[in-house]
């Protein structure tokens, strides 16, 4: 027998949030009680989606909305702005978050675990669900114990408000549990354009590009005697996203306090 999960969707008119209603309207383990905006208000989302009518209406209470459907899990891919206290909302209703939206500080994570903790939930914080993507930074990682002079170039559109992104943010995390902190770069080189070497984390640089007709690009260099290594990872679309949320959303069901980063889930 199917126990089927309740999901809440929170942005769910938004380009990522159409996209995880449609994934849950698909599939036959989870079924859509709730879906949360600003906008569009008593909207059936079924039909903002391209989809038949769901007979779920958009709200922009998510107090309400989550006391009324009492879902098991709530995806968040809003703003750095309004996640934090969705987050928190969910969390004393006893409902799990599963986060796709990036800018937290390690603080922010820390507090969140504490209330899921709490309350007896649990939550995951990805800054990225694709699966490619996932696969990337864990290539990255093995690769830095053995060349360990790297940069980061990430790619985004121009609409993007972080930078660097969340998932060159947990690429270096990961980087940086494989190797030693190594200052890169002539000890005497000099910025004649501030900022013009990248952010610095860790000994290694990050640069993120923001231009219109990007979506999501990141690629990590390796540098060692007269070799380079690139591993580079590709995303086209908001669905490539799915599955990971997909997966996240059974997996959240397991376990309390917050998980930060989807490689978790990865062997």
């Amino acid at each position: 027998m199917i126990i089927m999960i309740k999901v809440a969707v929170a942005g769910a008119s938004g380009r990522m949030g159409q996209e995880v209603v449609k994934m849950v309207l698909a599939d036959p383990e989870l079924i859509l009680v709730a879906a949360i905006d600003r906008t569009t208000a008593e909207t059936d989302i079924g039909l903002l989606v391209g989809k038949e009518p769901c007979g779920v209406y958009i709200s922009n209470d998510i107090e309400l909305v989550l006391v009324e459907s009492k879902p098991d899990v709530m995806v968040d891919f809003t703003t750095p702005q309004s996640v934090i206290a969705n987050a928190k909302i969910a969390i004393r209703h006893k409902v799990r978050p599963v986060i796709g939206t990036t800018g937290f500080t390690p603080q922010d994570i820390t507090d969140l675990d504490m209330l899921c903790k709490e309350a007896g939930v649990g939550g995951i914080i990805a800054p990225n669900f694709s699966i490619g993507a996932i696969l990337m930074m864990k290539f990255a990682a093995q690769a830095a114990k053995y060349m360990p002079h790297v940069e980061i170039i990430e790619y985004h559109g121009d609409q993007k408000l972080d930078a660097p992104s969340g998932t060159s943010i947990k690429t270096a995390e990961l980087i940086s549990q494989s190797r030693q902190e190594l200052r890169q770069g002539n000890p005497a080189e000099e910025e004649t354009i501030e900022g013009s070497r990248g952010g610095y984390y860790d000994g290694f640089r990050i640069h993120s590009v923001r231009l219109p007709g990007i979506f999501a690009q990141q690629e990590v260099i390796f540098g060692g005697y007269g070799q380079t290594l690139k591993i580079r990872h590709d995303s086209y679309e908001r669905a490539g996203y799915m599955p990971g949320v997909s997966i996240a959303v059974k997996k959240v069901m397991e376990f309390t306090g917050i998980i930060y980063g989807f490689e978790n889930f990865i062997d």
